[in-house]
């Protein structure tokens, strides 16, 4: 019978606490929905400044790379940070980049959402719009921003490809890259 306190295969990176059942790791790793809360703070410093910049996070692992340091009920992050973010009809999420991460986006609900999505990349501009149940994947070093041009809030799943990603920076044109956190 193997050892069941060491990882089965060399992949794994984190291994069970030192005298934890697996049903006590287990249950470190798991978020339930009842014990999330919607996080407006993450990225309030934006929407002082203007409110179409509010939204708001519910971490389940990791804490994303909104810049909040850490999120005790969130799931540890090891390769990935994944959340849930809700974008106000008429409100945005300014144009940013992640150096150094991939960034998912998948729309979960809101039928009557038009959710425009930009991107640029030295100087090049482009732009689609997104609707319930579609996913978007922007590699590392492209600006994205997404516009709720819709008439209901937009529920989305976000996920970036680094267990800590650096906190992203806007275009130095931008009103946003101006705000102090």
């Amino acid at each position: 019978m193997p050892d069941t306190n060491q990882p089965m295969t060399d992949d794994v990176t984190v291994p069970r606490p030192e005298g934890a059942s697996l049903e006590e790791w287990m249950n470190t790793r798991i978020a339930r929905y009842a014990t999330r809360t919607l996080d407006w703070d993450a990225l309030k410093f934006q929407a002082d400044f203007d409110p179409k910049y509010r939204r708001s996070q519910m971490r389940y692992v990791g804490t994303g790379g909104t810049g909040v340091d850490s999120d005790e009920n969130s799931v540890p992050a090891e390769h990935f940070t994944f959340s849930t973010m809700v974008l106000p009809a008429g409100c945005e999420g300014p144009l940013h980049i992640h150096r150094d991460v991939e960034e998912v986006f998948f729309i979960l609900r809101g039928s009557k959402v038009k959710l425009m999505f930009q991107s640029e990349d030295g100087g090049e501009y482009w732009e689609t719009h997104l609707s319930e149940r579609d996913l978007i994947s922007v590699p590392a070093g492209l600006y994205r921003g997404l516009v709720n041009e819709g008439q209901e809030e937009a529920l989305m799943c976000v996920m970036l490809g680094n267990k800590k990603p650096q906190t992203p920076t806007y275009p130095s044109d931008h009103p946003v890259s101006k705000i102090k956190r």
